[in-house]
């Protein structure tokens, strides 16, 4: 039996003839109210104009006002409750402008043909060491760059993208997308240290002692949340980003096919209800499992993943357990069941009790994705930089995004929680303007004391 991915997939880029035709039906509002709905208030209306009269070299300069990653963000943004979910068409039952697809449409455009010339900017402001190479990571190492200032990234995984690169899953999104949107940043100066841990091969310490101005923790949250269930220690339990971070590994020829925990015809079940376990559930369906079927505490309407992706792994033959909560896994020596509570709605409809009636599911597979948490490795007493109570980093507001440590910033999923791309890099831009003060006053600070 094989565990090859099988390419499934249901849409397709827009030809050069269907982006005219979609950029055509942008009514050009004055007061664009998809602009109000994007985290980082993208220029969406001017682009698309630019497109419409066929000016792709314009369209890619405008979206480069706001945003590093506009391949990544066509592809991979929650559009429906952002910007086309604001689109003034739906106030008129029509369909609205599909702005994420026009967006990867000029980006892919301009890098496949390669339109542009990117003038790298002179970096002599200082320099700015970048703890992680997700959404944040590389939005924070572009603005910088473009500001003047010399930034590193230093990646502990082989190759830069971060959860871009080793969580999403490449139907999804490419990894020549991504792999082309670093490429980007490499052309603007960024320049990227792969398989080096930070905590571990170098400290915070290390990165100030070798000429660093300001760094930025941009680390997302790695560390599985756990589901206790009884006999939960037995083989074939696993979490969503151990398979989903395997299977591109082995895509890569870096990892022996056999790495990946699931293989054809096993009967999978993933517990949680958040985009992950649809990653997880239409990745197992792609490598041949028999049955695929999430297991989800709550019902259709309180699920946490958007419904476009909801719609999709159902299309794909996901099957879906509402109102089943996890108790036990069946087995002595390897899951072949999981035992679940049927849970109801309470009379408030705003949550959930057990009614005391079981059922078993089986199952050779158990993957759990129900979240993830910050690693500890960089925060704590020993580098000086305070947590909360479930380890997320503390900031400041003045300047905006700092630590509790001088000179240090963080953003993104490692602060905020775990949230989307997008909103991630929308905290990442306003951790750069909080950098760029804090630098701007040091670096005044030094020529009065000189």
């Amino acid at each position: 039996m094989s565990n090859e991915l099988k390419p499934l997939t249901f849409d397709h880029d827009y030809t050069l003839e269907e982006a005219l035709a979609e950029a055509k039906r942008c009514l050009n509002c004055p007061k664009p109210l998809c602009r109000m709905g994007c985290p980082i208030e993208n220029e969406i209306p001017r682009f698309i104009q630019a497109i419409a009269r066929g000016n792709f070299g314009e369209a890619n300069d405008i979206l480069a006002e706001r945003t590093n990653l506009p391949a990544i963000c066509g592809r991979v943004c929650p559009r429906e409750n952002q910007c086309e979910g604001n689109c003034i068409m739906n106030k008129a039952k029509k369909p609205p402008i599909n702005i994420g697809k026009l967006e990867r449409f000029a980006a892919d455009f301009e890098s496949i043909n390669e339109l542009r010339k990117i003038k790298r900017p002179k970096q002599d402001q200082g320099r700015v060491a970048v703890i992680g190479s997700g959404p944040a990571g590389l939005t924070v190492a572009g603005d910088v760059s473009k500001l003047g200032y010399e930034a590193t990234v230093f990646e502990a995984q082989s190759e830069p993208g971060g959860v871009l690169t080793f969580g999403i899953p490449g139907f999804r999104l490419s990894k020549e997308v991504v792999r082309r949107e670093v490429a980007r940043l490499e052309g603007l100066g960024v320049k990227f240290q792969c398989n080096t841990i930070i905590g571990q091969d170098k400290s915070i310490d290390d990165l100030f002692a070798e000429g660093f101005d300001t760094v930025f923790i941009g680390t997302g949250t790695h560390i599985a949340q756990e589901v206790r269930m009884e006999n939960d220690q037995v083989k074939g339990v696993l979490q969503a980003m151990f398979l989903l971070t395997n299977v591109q590994l082995v895509e890569d020829n870096k990892m022996d096919v056999a790495a990946i925990p699931v293989v054809a015809g096993d009967r999978v079940v993933i517990i949680g209800g958040g985009n992950v376990a649809m990653d997880a559930a239409r990745t197992c369906v792609r490598l041949g499992a028999k049955s695929v079927t999430v297991v989800y505490r709550r019902g259709q309407e309180q699920m946490p993943a958007l419904l476009s992706e909801y719609e999709e792994a159902h299309a794909e033959g996901v099957q879906f357990q509402w109102f089943a909560s996890p108790i036990a896994v069946e087995g002595e020596d390897h899951a072949i069941g999981l035992r679940y509570e049927i849970q109801a709605l309470n009379e408030d409809g705003a949550g959930i009790h057990g009614t005391g009636k079981y059922a078993v599911m089986d199952a050779d597979k158990i993957i759990i994705a129900a979240g993830h948490k910050p690693n500890n490795r960089l925060v704590g007493e020993g580098n000086e930089i305070k947590v909360d109570e479930k380890g997320y980093v503390i900031t400041s507001e003045n300047p905006y995004g700092m630590t509790s440590r001088q000179g240090v910033f963080a953003g993104g999923d490692v602060v905020h929680r775990p949230a989307t791309v997008v909103l991630a890099m929308k905290e990442a831009k306003r951790a750069v303007d909080g950098m760029v003060k804090y630098m701007e006053i040091k670096r005044a600070q030094a020529m009065v004391e000189k």
